[in-house]
């Protein structure tokens, strides 16, 4: 049973098959890299799209609030005016449909300038480039969000995973600090992410003589 994994370290559900967004060969075997079904893909910008609606009901531009879902769990990053409309924003997420669970990481603070937020869009670009470049781990088995310098990395990934993701993601330059929002789940749960190939027909077993 996958468990749903916080934390703070200092910088410097579906029984059904996976749908194959990418993969990374391993062996002679595809791993399946985005680990959610193609229901729960549609189910996360659904939550998405309905959120960044209650947001603007709740405190209009009144703050800047980015939204990120990622098997049915909300991660809210960003800034609002005052800790009652951090409070607001939270509670307007209540009842919204397929919604697990959310993870509040707004901040009390101005909204972040736009050189702040190129910085960080720079900063997710080049922890997504690590994780390429590590070939250990399958990038797109982690979603990266980057708020104000802090790294917040969601996915659904086995402990040794998470450790070596968050190993990346800390040697990269301009990171804070990194926070895992990660679904822990087994190794044996990952093996089920392995899917061979389908061995090639017979010459002249298949298809049809003119």
């Amino acid at each position: 049973m996958a468990t749903l994994a916080v934390a703070l370290l200092g910088g410097g559900l579906s029984a059904c098959a996976p749908i194959l967004v990418g993969g990374a060969a391993v062996g002679s075997v595809l791993m399946v890299s985005d680990r959610r079904t193609s229901g729960t893909v549609v189910e996360d910008q659904g939550i998405e799209n309905k959120a960044n609606t209650r947001i603007q009901q709740t405190i209009g531009d009144r703050g800047h609030v980015n939204v990120t879902s990622y098997n049915r769990v909300l991660l809210l990053t960003g800034e609002v005016p005052s800790e009652s409309d951090r409070a607001a924003v939270e509670a307007a997420m209540a009842g919204i449909e397929n919604l697990r669970n959310v993870i509040n990481e707004l901040v009390v603070a101005p909204n972040s300038s736009m050189t702040q937020r190129s910085n960080d869009s720079l900063i997710t670009s080049k922890v997504k480039a690590s994780f390429v470049d590590a070939r250990d781990i399958f990038a797109n088995a982690y979603k990266v969000v980057t708020e104000r310098g802090v790294v917040y990395l969601m996915g659904r990934v086995t402990e040794r995973e998470a450790a070596r993701a968050v190993e990346i993601a800390r040697g990269v330059s301009g990171v804070v600090k990194v926070i895992r929002v990660f679904e822990i789940i087994s190794e044996d749960e990952l093996a089920q992410y392995a899917v061979k190939p389908v061995a090639p027909a017979a010459s002249g077993a298949a298809g049809s003589q003119r």
